[in-house]
């Protein structure tokens, strides 16, 4: 069973409601949809599609490389970072591996699926924002390390960092990431920075400081910032070394066609993403006064969602589904209880009608 946001197909046959007529603020998608850009480059690739894509999306692979000033040979495209969240333990076979609580919950699945993993959590405090502070951090990779084997291969480790969190939103500035970054070398454990959402605030990411630390892992999604989540398409950004093992254990031909022409046009669509920003800045601001207003506790965010907490969550949860609109019930999540809920940040109109149905159920 799936327990993620996104699922309007299953929403639409639980409420008989058309899927085009489901408001999803349960998946944190850019509301301006995608670019346009994209959508032509994709109807050019149609008349190809009988022939195969390339079996690891090189020229996306370039392109990306070219934009972020990197050695293409350390970028490898994917369906979805997801791909490679499962990818990664897989080849790197930790036997222990640290997550946030709460975070993007396929980390530990991941690695309890494909390493059998022993996986130690670090639980957030909401007094604290559920902030992760860089030493507590720190201090439980050292704590990793504590094996009583003194078997390299069976003291392997891995950390998951989620840059911004999910759900929270919350970032851990790039001179703390980076900090983490050196501490993990030091410690040859590897560590994962998830910057799925970190288009929304690029100035806090770390891709760059790949190719100097060989247990630095990056990973990137193109489908939350350029609404494409439907084509799944992200990649990694590994040391050259380490990117060649992977490649060496990834499946060919998981990214199609359809997805490399969508991404290689979006990444180069300046406008769009000035669009996106000015557009993101302008809602989230009108969502927050109105919360506030509301007296619902929530998140500052850093990414295009705000984790909010409502005392009868799941009525308001359950009564909003009724009217075709999802929001994302955070009661799954580790760490977090059934009063939590994300709600993704999206046009003033959509954002106005939430606001409404929320104000009428907490006053109900």
């Amino acid at each position: 069973m799936m327990d993620h946001g996104g699922n309007i197909q299953a929403a639409s046959r639980r409420t008989g409601i058309p899927e085009k007529r489901i408001l999803d603020f349960s998946a944190s998608i850019n509301p301006l949809g995608m670019p346009e850009a994209a959508r032509l480059a994709m109807t050019r690739q149609v008349s190809l599609l009988g022939h195969y894509p390339e079996p690891f999306a090189d020229g996306l692979r370039d392109q990306i490389g070219r934009m972020l000033g990197l050695n293409s040979q350390s970028i490898i495209c994917s369906n979805g970072s997801t791909e490679l969240i499962y990818l990664i333990p897989r080849v790197l076979k930790p036997k222990q591996v640290l997550v946030t609580a709460p975070t993007f919950s396929e980390y530990e699945k991941a690695c309890r699926v494909s390493s059998m993993a022993k996986v130690v959590h670090l639980e957030l405090d909401r007094s604290n924002g559920f902030d992760i502070d860089a030493d507590n951090f720190i201090a439980h990779m050292k704590g990793l390390s504590k094996s009583t084997t003194t078997n390299a291969k069976q003291n392997s480790r891995l950390a998951f960092l989620c840059n911004p969190n999910n759900p929270t939103g919350r970032i851990v500035r790039r001179d703390a990431a980076l900090r983490i970054a050196a501490a993990a070398k030091k410690l040859k454990c590897h560590l994962v920075v998830d910057e799925a959402f970190i288009d929304f605030c690029p100035e806090e990411s770390v891709a760059s400081e790949v190719e100097s630390n060989p247990y630095l892992i990056v990973l990137r999604s193109l489908t939350k910032f350029y609404a494409l989540a439907g084509l799944r398409l992200g990649y990694g950004i590994f040391a050259p070394a380490l990117a060649d093992r992977f490649r060496e254990q990834k499946e060919p031909w998981t990214v199609n066609r359809l997805a490399t022409a969508a991404g290689s046009a979006s990444i180069r669509d300046m406008a769009y993403q000035k669009r996106t920003l000015k557009t993101l800045h302008a809602e989230k601001s009108f969502m927050a006064e109105e919360f506030t207003k509301l007296g619902i506790w929530y998140l500052p965010s850093g990414a295009n969602y705000y984790l909010l907490q409502i005392r009868n969550a799941p009525r308001i949860i359950a009564a909003l589904r009724e009217k075709g609109i999802l929001v994302r019930d955070c009661s799954n999540f580790s760490g977090l209880d059934k009063t939590y809920i994300r709600v993704a940040v999206r046009s003033r109109k959509e954002n106005s009608r939430l606001i409404r149905e929320v104000a009428r159920l907490c006053r109900g």
